[in-house]
């Protein structure tokens, strides 16, 4: 008898909890005896490149994976077949919308439907690539959880934790040296992770990308503290986040064919601000920077990835193409690909979450 074919693929950044969704897909998938599970090498690259780099999941190949991070599929953010690069004779770059070559390679591999396990980048992709016929599912990826069209994404409960651990830490060596700690989180947009992690940790200030902060509100809100006799301070910060009237700090991707320029370092633009506008205090950096994408996923993320997968291979079972995977009010829904990709999930201002942070003390700089 011959099986029916799915491919997953993971694109985008690694997250904690991708290994749990391919388990959950797999495991589904064979409960239904006449379906087998493919999986594409970085993303889609894997079906583009020649020779293919595309294998069959087994039992034994997604044994034990949904405590492990990382991906075993891999993953890139340079393979957007929407916009994929070639590099010229001439040693150049250009880049071309290369899905009709994609869709050919599905269609040899006998593939019937795609997931498609990713963030906003991903799903825009997927619903491209929907609307030129393939058969396609979304499943949300991402720590930032700037997505708005679930709850919660797998990955950013690990993330919150992650970086809270670290922040414990920090809070002790300020204490200890009268310092103000500045701890750098991930957030290139959405000033979530940051949020989280003040509150559950007990930051001073929080500094998001959604409220552009004022140096010298910062500085007045660090004195107050030294005045008081506390002499520390901890500050968490957002890779987004920036001064009012001021630009978000990055730097240029090296590779000619990088999708995104490199967000990063603006702990140590803030601490130069801070030195500019007065602070007498001793301050240090600590950038966490991928720590906070590897590493074991919490029991919450395990068990929201692997709902993910079942739910998606479902969705392939019953049709549901052009859709994504979500968590909504505590229940397990899907939404549109061109839903779930038209609002960025931002922090709110006037959200209680930012109230109750104010409410015990944290400054936004604002």
């Amino acid at each position: 008898m011959t099986k029916k074919r799915v491919l997953v693929l993971t694109g985008g950044g690694d997250c904690p909890g991708l290994n749990a969704v391919i388990r959950g897909i797999f495991k589904r998938a064979k409960k239904e005896k006449n379906w087998e599970v493919l999986g594409s090498i970085e993303a889609f690259n894997g079906v583009l490149k020649e020779p293919m780099e595309v294998i069959r999941l087994t039992s034994k190949k997604v044994a034990g994976i949904h405590v492990k991070g990382g991906t075993i599929l891999k993953t890139t953010n340079k393979g957007n077949p929407l916009s994929y690069p070639v590099q010229r004779e001439d040693g150049s770059w250009e880049k071309i919308d290369n899905t009709d070559e994609l869709i050919t390679r599905l269609s040899q591999l006998g593939v019937e439907a795609v997931i498609n396990i990713g963030g906003d980048g991903s799903q825009n992709i997927s619903q491209v690539l929907y609307e030129k016929g393939v058969n396609i599912i979304g499943v949300p990826k991402t720590i930032d959880n700037d997505l708005s069209a679930t709850d919660f994404t797998f990955g950013f409960r690990t993330a919150v934790q992650i970086a809270t651990d670290s922040f414990d830490k920090l809070v002790t060596t300020a204490e200890s040296h009268h310092r103000v700690m500045i701890m750098e989180v991930m957030g290139r947009d959405a000033g979530w992770i940051a949020l989280h992690t003040a509150m559950a940790g007990g930051a001073e200030l929080c500094l998001i990308p959604e409220i552009p902060y004022d140096i010298h509100k910062v500085v007045n809100h660090i004195n107050k503290r030294y005045k008081k006799g506390k002499g520390f301070a901890n500050i968490v910060i957002a890779e987004g986040a920036h001064p009012k009237d001021g630009e978000v700090f990055q730097r240029e991707a090296k590779a000619a064919h990088a999708e995104h320029v490199r967000l990063g370092g603006v702990a140590y633009q803030l601490s130069s601000q801070l030195k500019e506008a007065g602070c007498k205090a001793e301050i240090r950096e600590a950038v966490l920077g991928h720590v906070q994408r590897g590493g074991t996923p919490i029991a919450f993320d395990r068990v929201l990835a692997t709902l993910f997968g079942v739910k998606a291979f479902e969705m392939v079972l019953d049709g549901e193409f052009g859709r994504m995977v979500c968590y909504r009010g505590n229940k397990i829904c899907t939404v549109s690909l061109k839903e779930a990709t038209s609002t960025y999930n931002v922090v709110k201002k006037d959200s209680y979450l930012i109230q109750a942070a104010k409410g015990i003390g944290i400054s936004f700089g604002d």
